[in-house]
């Protein structure tokens, strides 16, 4: 595999983490403070959501198990039918709309469009490694670059989102401390800019236009720079096994469950942090005017670590590198 190759195939893949991280630390927030959505629908909306893209998942293995081969591949059309779908949902995913009683149900309804889309692509583009090539050594550095890229992503997603959003949550007012011995202190809140003003909506908008311009840039990418190739797998057996048979055997193997179900448990913590850093940054600890930078400091650390890791992978094995990170 060329240099070229991996960095297409790696680049393509990043728009996800891109929409994704910025949807992981703004919607909630955006959800309470402009779409004036109470707390618990919007823990509604996202749990659903994320509920619907865990469905899709045996779901788009299973169709896509059963796609045929076309002239650019098996993978590809799916990579490349679904993206302008992700789009959509996605900017309608940050409109507001000019009812206030079905509210919910717009943003359920998008937010579950939105991951079943980004599912649809993910499953096909993750599968994608194992037809790059055959040698495994290759194939371990194409996804060297992929998780590089996708953690990229999200710095880019959460600084891109925290810079344009910015405007809409910072207070432009001094605040005042109110004396120690009043007795009404709590009733002193800062004066913060109206949500419901129109400009704290069209950053927003802006915001999710630019994300869906790096989705187009991306699948032309992985379009024109990688080349899937045939399945280098398939004279290994000479049946076909059924897709049904296959899940089962896949999760009676022991090692893969312990494996699904550690990933399952860091991934919940990442998203529970995700989630709540932004809101508790701005209402909490009284840094409404810093958390996009915070927010950037997080993941410019992530990204910076990512090399120190690919070596001590190489170096102890990949198991030990999940223990080391955990």
């Amino acid at each position: 595999l060329s240099i070229c190759g991996k960095l297409c195939y790696a680049i393509g893949g990043a728009p996800n983490q891109v929409a994704g991280s910025a949807a992981a630390f703004f919607l909630q927030i955006y959800l309470l403070d402009i779409a004036h959505i109470t707390p618990f629908h919007a823990s509604l909306v996202l749990f659903i959501g994320k509920a619907s893209g865990a469905v899709t998942d045996p779901v788009a293995g299973f169709f896509i198990s059963k796609s045929r081969w076309t002239k650019i591949g098996r993978l590809m059309p799916w990579m490349l039918a679904c993206t302008p779908f992700t789009v959509v949902s996605y900017f309608f995913m940050w409109y507001l709309p000019p009812f206030v009683s079905g509210r919910v149900a717009w943003y359920l309804t998008f937010y579950c469009l939105f991951q079943a889309l980004t599912t649809l692509f993910q499953v096909p583009y993750s599968a994608l490694t194992m037809f790059l090539s055959t040698d495994q050594k290759e194939r371990d550095s194409a996804t060297a670059y992929r998780m590089t890229m996708e953690v990229l992503g999200t710095l880019i997603g959460a600084a891109l989102q925290g810079q344009i959003v910015a405007s809409a949550h910072v207070s432009h007012h001094c605040t005042v401390t109110p004396p120690v011995n009043a007795t009404d202190s709590w009733h002193d809140t800062p004066s913060f800019p109206d949500p419901s003003d129109p400009l704290s909506h069209q950053v927003y908008m802006i915001a999710a236009g630019v994300i869906g311009g790096v989705y187009l840039l991306g699948i032309v990418i992985l379009f024109l720079g990688v080349k899937e190739k045939d399945d280098p797998y398939a004279l290994n057996s000479d049946r076909a096994i059924p897709f049904c048979k296959g899940l089962g055997l896949t999760m009676k193997h022991g090692p893969y469950v312990k494996l699904t179900a550690s990933f399952l448990l860091i991934s919940t913590a990442v998203q529970l942090e995700q989630s709540n850093f932004v809101l508790f940054c701005t209402h909490a600890a009284g840094l409404r005017n810093h958390f996009q930078y915070l927010v950037v400091t997080i993941l410019v650390s992530a990204a910076v670590s990512i090399p120190f890791w690919q070596k001590f992978l190489q170096r102890f094995g990949k198991k030990c590198a999940a223990c080391g990170i955990s």
